[in-house]
């Protein structure tokens, strides 16, 4: 049986995160993949808000918002009000954080070195491909693209 879109990514992702995980444990180091864009977003930002976070790493502001408290439980954040708006948290890096940088990076080349040879297996890069489906899906959601599925499969009364 075909297994299904769906599927198939959670499992690629199973088998991408819990070797980057295993690569971090080899490193000595207590830190958690889904941490990285977040992460990568503080080297180039130094301090953002959650919303700048989310965009700036590519992810959902819920999913940013969990990552950093997930983060500052851990030690590697400080989130404090922002002088402009109270409303707005800032967030920026502990010195913990910071010094687990050099580290990281060591890491993160090893990882792109690995991306670079499973692309260079594959007929059609993995990271063309994704980047190609996230431009795609951009311009058309997989939403949309359900509902325009439902009234072409669902009876008639």
């Amino acid at each position: 049986m075909k297994q299904g879109l769906g599927t198939q990514l959670r499992h690629l992702i199973e088998l991408l995160d819990g070797a980057v995980q295993q690569a971090y444990v080899d490193a000595g180091l207590n830190y958690r993949p889904r941490y990285t864009p977040i992460m990568r977003a503080l080297v180039q930002q130094k301090s953002a808000t959650i919303g700048q976070l989310a965009e700036l790493a590519g992810i959902t502001q819920p999913a940013a918002t969990q990552t950093v408290a997930l983060m500052k439980k851990e030690g590697l954040l400080l989130v404090a009000a922002s002088g402009e708006d109270g409303r707005q948290r800032v967030v920026r890096l502990t010195r913990q954080g910071e010094e687990l940088l050099p580290h990281l990076q060591a890491c993160w080349q090893a990882t792109r070195h690995a991306a670079d040879s499973l692309d260079a297996e594959l007929d059609f890069p993995l990271s063309e491909c994704l980047a190609q489906a996230i431009a795609v899906l951009g311009q058309r959601s997989f939403g949309d693209r359900i509902r325009s599925a439902n009234k072409k499969v669902r009876p008639t009364p």
